[in-house]
């Protein structure tokens, strides 16, 4: 199974040259240390910054630099710092290429649940619903079960939804997945080790995976 940094790897061979992409608060904003040199990609963060580099090392962070998840970053030469009615502008007029977003649930139908469980103190739904409503094309970073073990991957959303019908691909600590137009997961990668019968075990939405699954390529 993939680590937290491993889900970011292969996310990280998602982006293409040229892309405005959003890294979403959690595993998503590990992929920035990720992207690969050859490769030109602005990143951008709904708080107001188009240029984000990766994470500082210790001893360098500057407390006036932050992504939306409140942690400390780097800019890039060329950067820009702006406020966030200007970057929610952006992501409505849909000039962002790609949206990387943490879930607690998806469903089969691409519809995502990531921000609220009931009972529990949320700080607000933040930049999600915007992001998903507007993105090009979304991709969820996300662990494929829950502490109890309990598949994250679901026939239908239990807790209060984002977006609707918007998610495209999922990486999950055990495998990379297409959401089916029609419906379903489609199973395209495993990770290494991993057998299909146990993602598809982890699975409770409707999986589809052909006999040669290959496993993931991590570099």
């Amino acid at each position: 199974m993939l680590d937290k940094d491993g889900i970011a790897k292969r996310i990280a061979k998602e982006i293409k040259d040229g892309y405005y992409v959003n890294l979403g608060i959690g595993i998503p904003t590990l992929v920035a240390n990720y992207i690969p040199s050859e490769i030109n990609v602005v990143l951008q963060s709904e708080n107001g910054l188009l240029g984000m580099g990766p994470f500082p090392f210790e001893g360098e962070e500057d407390p006036d630099l932050i992504n939306a998840g409140k942690q400390t970053i780097t800019t890039l030469p060329g950067s820009s710092i702006f406020d966030s009615a200007m970057s929610f502008g952006m992501i409505r007029a849909q000039k962002i290429d790609l949206t990387i977003l943490g879930a607690m649930e998806v469903s089969e139908n691409g519809d995502i649940a990531n921000w609220k469980i009931p009972g529990k103190m949320v700080k607000g739904m933040g930049g999600a619903m915007d992001l998903v409503a507007s993105a090009k094309n979304i991709i969820v970073a996300m662990q494929h079960v829950n502490k109890a073990g309990e598949s994250k991957l679901l026939p239908n959303c239990t807790l209060p939804l984002t977006g609707i019908k918007c998610i495209k691909k999922i990486v999950t600590e055990l495998a990379v997945l297409d959401v089916l137009p029609e419906g379903g997961f489609k199973l395209l990668e495993r990770a290494p080790g991993v057998s299909v019968d146990f993602i598809r075990n982890a699975t409770l939405g409707k999986l589809y995976a052909d006999d040669n699954v290959p496993e993931m390529v991590i570099e």
